[in-house]
């Protein structure tokens, strides 16, 4: 994910009013009926990026309030320079708030040290890549015990729950092939068995099916909503509609504020079956 501010585009673009409260309170009900408890609260997140001298290089985030809850498949959108990016950062605890409260799984990341940090993200949150990351000198198993490993599970668990989770994605035959033997569909799957291994609160994904042709991205998307089906919370960053509307809500940033926030088709049909 990309820490990198756009600032020439969010200096040139005019600044927006941050919507008030209520703004997107329809969206707040349906998702309040539908979903479980919250897994991310953010109350008046900002993000301000300094020059070496202190001075102000560009305020990415400006004041953003969201709430998502146990068991939702969101998109995060946004052109660039809207604060995208930084959005993905900040609720994957890769980067902390200026200011303004962010609670995952109900404790307050901003207060964590490094440390304590590193460690929760680990636990609460499994990452999928565009470009898989995965290491080319391991086994596919191998490659899915990494965070485990991490944590200091014994092997005799890693390897077990390594398994499972590549059992889950349809790669329970391919544990001892490499990364290079493998289609770039079945890269991403192991990507996604490596991010379900540690049975994560979260599971974002940064553009999955970036570097897949067509058919594998719509297999790979397939594979996301069975997950999703069986309740994993799941929050998508996506520059493609088409792909957005594979999700039932759909959050758009424009300067560094929440533009917009609402249930696609599919989201609305879940809220009103008989509609």
């Amino acid at each position: 994910m990309s820490t990198e501010p756009n600032a020439h585009a969010i200096a040139e673009s005019e600044p927006e009013t941050p919507a008030g409260p209520g703004a997107f309170a329809e969206t707040e009900r349906l998702c309040a009926g539908l979903y479980g408890r919250p897994v991310v609260e953010l109350t008046g997140v900002e993000k301000t990026y300094y020059k070496p001298d202190g001075s102000v290089m560009v305020q990415a985030l400006r004041g953003v309030d969201l709430t998502i809850r146990e068991g939702e498949y969101v998109a995060i959108m946004g052109a660039s320079g809207s604060g995208k990016s930084t959005l993905m950062n900040m609720l994957g605890c890769l980067d902390r708030p200026s200011a303004g409260i962010y609670l995952l799984d109900g404790k307050n990341a901003r207060d964590m040290d490094d440390e304590s940090l590193s460690k929760f993200r680990g636990e609460k949150i499994g990452f999928v890549f565009q470009a898989f990351n995965l290491i080319p000198q391991l086994t596919v198993e191998e490659n899915v015990e990494v965070p485990l490993f991490y944590q200091s599970k014994p092997a005799k668990e890693r390897k077990s729950r390594s398994e499972k989770s590549l059992g889950l994605v349809g790669l329970g035959d391919r544990l001892d092939h490499r990364p290079r033997e493998l289609s770039g569909g079945q890269q991403q799957r192991v990507a996604i068995a490596r991010a379900l291994v540690t049975d994560p609160v979260i599971l974002m994904a940064d553009e999955p099916t970036g570097n897949l042709d067509s058919k594998t991205g719509a297999s790979i998307l397939k594979l996301f909503e069975q997950l999703h089906a069986k309740g994993m919370t799941i929050i998508m960053v996506t520059h493609d509609d088409d792909i957005a509307e594979h999700c039932e809500r759909i959050v758009r940033l424009r300067d560094g504020l929440v533009e917009s926030d609402a249930m696609t088709a599919l989201g609305r049909s879940r809220a009103e079956p008989n509609g």
